[in-house]
């Protein structure tokens, strides 16, 4: 039983991270660093709007409390787990 958890567990880490990883990707540059190397610094008419800017905070915010749960999870079925 314990086993199937931690599968389920480690697989939902790994489409969590990706997903975390692309929308963290999809966030507009607030300024230098890596996204002007990359034409981050260009302004476009092609930008997100307000409100698409804010979903995508409250997706990202969300989906990375999904993620740190998952991983405590993961720690406590890999702690407390009873290896025979």
């Amino acid at each position: 039983m314990m086993d199937a958890i931690k599968i389920v567990l480690q697989v939902l880490l790994g489409i969590t991270s990706l997903l975390l990883t692309l929308l963290i990707l999809l966030h507009k540059g607030r300024g230098g660093g890596m996204s002007d190397m990359f034409g981050g610094g260009m302004t476009s008419s092609l930008g997100s709007s307000g409100v698409a800017e804010r979903n995508l905070n409250r997706i990202t915010v969300i989906l990375g409390l999904i993620w740190v749960t998952v991983i405590i999870g993961l720690a406590l079925v890999m702690r407390f787990s009873v290896e025979s």
